[in-house]
């Protein structure tokens, strides 16, 4: 009996230079990507503080086009295509039939004929499949994930750090706003998004010009404070503002309003996959919601643990961490909706032992406006 090949990771175009700098790396999504360079703290505070650059080559990129390219969007995800402007992105839900999540994803409108998604590594090519599968439109579709670097640069300096780089007038790009334009003389998508709760950009290339623009980037931003990040600040920054990760607060067994995502579903647009499945659930309302809570001790509700309510298991933690900026022990959890407000007291269950915590309101932290 043979053991079967485990399959290698993959990696991104600046996978050696990670490795070069000294990154700790891991599997993440099937990828060989940085966990930390000088450690998720320390990367966590530079954010939220100055500024910090992330390679998150590792996202998936799926193109769609044609005449009725808007029309499949529309079909297979539960936010409204049809408001995009040009030029203009927004987070979205790819959808089951039965109203869960394939994933969560960025759509952005490159012209009226033509979208790009952004979807996670390690769902990219089940995300394209389950495309294709419900593309009765004829639109079409393309898995251009190999055709695109991607850097995040993240935090109240990274405006003016990019700036240095760039003809391109970045303030004017509103949030969830994107153009196109040369950064150190390399053609970029220059996307005002991000995943960290500070303002920044997501900027896509082609592959060739990474470790140029990773280099360019870091000069730029040295005297400002910026530094390389990896995905764990990436993961405790997410939290603190409260954003969900897919296979943790939602996946194909949670609707968007379970997750506290509503507000990206919209049931007065044409019907789209699952549309009839949440109607009846926002009719009925959900039986259980995505809540936030903080520790009441120095003990951490991480994830997995159980949540008791009245002396029972009620639920799990999807989220859970100490917050570096906030200095608390927060995550989040699926509770029943009866349980849900805000103030209610809850415990956790550590190895056996009960800690007391409290539903708080999400985002835990918002940046100083």
């Amino acid at each position: 009996m043979t053991t079967p090949a485990i399959a290698e990771a993959r990696k991104t175009a600046l996978n050696s230079t990670h490795r070069r700098m000294g990154a700790k790396m891991v599997n993440f999504g099937g990828w060989d990507m940085p966990l930390e360079y000088a450690g998720i703290v320390a990367e966590h505070i530079a954010v939220r503080t100055h500024a910090g650059l992330f390679d998150v080559s590792h996202m998936g990129e799926i193109e769609i086009s044609g005449s009725r390219a808007l029309d499949l969007v529309q079909w297979i995800s539960c936010n409204n295509a049809a408001r995009l402007a040009m030029g203009q992105a927004h987070y979205s839900g790819l959808m089951t039939s039965r109203g869960t999540f394939v994933d969560d994803l960025l759509v952005h409108k490159l012209s009226d004929r033509h979208y790009l998604l952004c979807v996670n590594a390690g769902n990219q090519d089940i995300d394209f499949d389950h495309i294709v599968a419900n593309n009765k439109f004829a639109a079409k579709t393309e898995n251009t994930g190999a055709r695109y670097s991607q850097l995040a640069i993240q935090g109240p300096r990274a405006t003016g750090i990019l700036q240095q780089l760039t003809p391109v007038p970045l303030e004017p790009i509103r949030y969830y706003h994107f153009t196109f334009g040369k950064i150190s003389g390399v053609e970029c998508l220059i996307a005002r998004t991000g995943y960290t709760g500070e303002d920044g950009f997501e900027i896509y290339f082609d592959p060739t010009h990474s470790e140029k623009l990773w280099n360019d980037i870091l000069e730029a931003g040295q005297a400002a404070g910026l530094v390389p990040c990896g995905l764990g600040a990436r993961n405790t920054l997410r939290l603190e503002a409260g954003m969900c990760l897919y296979g943790h607060e939602i996946d194909d067994t949670t609707t968007p309003l379970e997750a506290s995502l509503g507000w990206i579903c919209k049931l007065d647009k044409a019907p789209f996959l699952g549309s009839e499945m949440i109607a009846r659930q926002k009719q009925a309302g959900p039986e259980r919601k995505l809540a936030g809570f903080e520790m009441l001790d120095k003990r951490i509700g991480r994830d997995g643990y159980p949540v008791i309510i009245a002396g029972r298991e009620a639920g799990r933690v999807t989220s859970g961490c100490p917050a570096p900026f906030l200095k608390k022990n927060i995550g989040m959890a699926y509770v029943p909706s009866n349980a849900s407000a805000v103030g209610n007291e809850i415990e956790i269950s550590i190895r056996g032992q009960v800690a007391p915590a409290r539903i708080v309101a999400m985002p835990f932290y918002k940046r100083p406006q």
